[in-house]
């Protein structure tokens, strides 16, 4: 697995990011929510420049243009609930893609012992398709493995990209375990330090989902 680490980079990402993680600006809800889409929007154009392309022929009100345009056939794939908002910045750029759901989530407990459940999953066909499976944390890295899972009962995408907004090392050694190929790319604006006891993410953010839609019970 490839692993592209958009935050070694200086670039208003960064920004971004600062804001996602100050727990003053956290206390701003949908500033929370449009920072996450933001970060995807950045992050979709990005990944944009690794697709394919051909020429397209665009009749403008004068004459005709050649306009280079990707013909892949593009799936933006989240897990709920954390990764509505960062879907929103693909699909705000990727504004014809399809799109899939998976409602994956884990017991609380120690990183030692995580029990992870995927409770529903809807997909367009997926044979062929280029799919971006987003979600705003991968911490141990089960969930998203699950949900990839849960999605190949929808048919066998041509290319996958995994994209996240911060990662910890645990859970990027888990995915180049499972995907040992460089035909998969991990996406994400930063790489931490660790999962504490929790397997929460250090230094990290806190808790996407409570931070974007409110404490859950």
């Amino acid at each position: 697995m490839k692993v592209v680490n958009l935050g070694a980079t200086n670039s208003v990402l960064n920004t971004f990011m600062a804001e996602l993680r100050d727990k003053q600006f956290q206390q701003n809800r949908t500033l929370f929510r449009r920072n996450l889409t933001r970060i995807g929007q950045v992050m979709a154009y990005e990944l944009s420049k690794t697709l394919s392309y051909s020429d397209t022929v665009v009749e403008t009100p004068l004459a005709e243009k050649i306009v280079s345009t990707y013909d892949d056939h593009i799936v933006v794939g989240t897990v709920l609930r954390a990764g509505l908002a960062f879907h929103e910045g693909f699909l705000e750029v990727f504004d014809g893609a399809d799109n899939a759901f998976v409602a994956a989530y884990r017991e609380e407990g120690s990183a030692d012992n995580l029990k992870i459940h995927v409770d529903y999953m809807v997909s367009p066909d997926l044979g062929g398709a280029t799919l971006l499976l987003v979600d705003s944390m991968l911490a141990s890295g089960g969930s998203m493995e699950l949900a990839y899972q849960a999605l190949l009962r929808a048919g066998k995408p041509r290319k996958l990209h995994l994209c996240v907004a911060i990662a910890a090392p645990e859970g990027v050694q888990h995915l180049k375990e499972v995907f040992p190929n460089d035909d998969v790319t991990l996406w994400t604006a930063a790489i931490d330090d660790r999962l504490n006891e929790q397997a929460y993410i250090v230094p990290g953010l806190g808790d996407a989902g409570d931070l974007s839609f409110g404490e859950k019970l």
